[in-house]
């Protein structure tokens, strides 16, 4: 099939694009490169095609979209810190970028898949999160993912296919070092022996989830027969900054203890994914497991670099 990814040069936009590859798809990738990377594509650029072109283009982004089969739109600006002083930039490439693409779905008759985020919920009341939770985010970048959400819903009333994959934590090889890739972070610090710094007390909790899962579950969205639904996409297993800090310096063999920082505004307290309605619908589970990543990857780094 046809597919196009926004955001294709990006951490998980990538991942998705040599899963597809993998899978045989005609891929089309639209990144105007601002956090992607051409390196991420490397291993599949000339089994692709590449189009540095913006999202708010709404011209260049419908000629490159009109004879998808699906577009998966991964393209966004995510980092939550950034979100409270670039607030109208994180509207504009979030929120219009987002009903360029549904808009260009009406028209053309493809379906969505695309990227929402765990960070609607906010802080949530109850333990593991539900898809029908409140939905309170407490950051600018939260907002702006809610703002999507709502849109999905307007356009899917006028026939549009389209549906939001909440993301908790993802995590994998490429992933930056920005505070939603703390295991990039935290992996920095070991390489070089120092110990990993945690924001706040290391008492919140997250659920981290691997990419090429992450990157399955686009593909089975958008191969499934479900119109229009939102999914949390995690591992369902929560565990805190702290107990994550220890477990890398427990693997990497480091005698240390984690150092502490300020904790960064919005951080949400506690974030723990129900995915038994992605498990259902889409048949969709994640095969990998946090400790058997990090064991592999802490050694082969070690191993790298002597």
């Amino acid at each position: 099939m046809n597919f196009v990814v926004t955001g294709g040069a990006g951490f998980i936009g990538s991942n998705l694009v040599k899963h597809l590859v993998k899978q045989g798809h005609s891929v089309t990738v639209i990144d105007n490169l601002h956090a992607g990377k051409m390196e991420n594509l490397q291993n599949v650029i000339n089994e692709i095609e590449f189009l540095k072109i913006n999202i708010l283009d709404h011209q260049k982004l419908r000629d490159a979209v009109k004879n998808a089969d699906g577009v998966f739109h991964e393209a966004a600006l995510t980092v939550v810190q950034d979100s409270f002083y670039k607030q109208m930039e994180y509207h504009e490439v979030n929120v219009k970028g987002t009903e360029n693409i549904l808009k260009l779905a009406k028209e053309f008759g493809f379906k969505v898949v695309y990227a929402s985020s765990s960070s609607v919920y906010g802080n949530p009341t109850k333990i593991p999160i539900k898809e029908d939770s409140e939905r309170k985010p407490i950051s600018p970048y939260g907002i702006t993912k809610l703002e999507g959400e709502y849109l999905a819903e307007k356009y899917s009333k006028s026939g549009v296919s389209v549906i939001g994959l909440r993301y908790f934590n993802a995590y994998g090889e490429g992933q930056t070092d920005t505070y939603a890739g703390v295991i990039a972070k935290f992996i920095k610090n070991i390489v070089h022996c120092m110990p990993p710094v945690i924001n706040g007390d290391g008492l919140q909790v997250r659920d981290f989830v691997f990419v090429e899962d992450v990157a399955e579950a686009n593909l089975m969205a958008m191969k499934s027969k479900v119109n229009h639904a939102f999914f949390n996409i995690g591992s369902g297993i929560g565990i805190s900054i702290l107990e994550l800090a220890n477990l890398m310096i427990r693997l990497s063999g480091l005698v240390t203890e984690p150092l502490y920082d300020k904790l960064l505004e919005g951080d949400i307290k506690i974030s723990q994914a129900d995915i038994s309605l992605a498990e259902q619908l889409l048949n969709w589970k994640p095969k990998t497991k946090l400790e058997d990543w990090l064991s592999k990857t802490l050694t082969k780094i070690q191993e790298r670099v002597g």
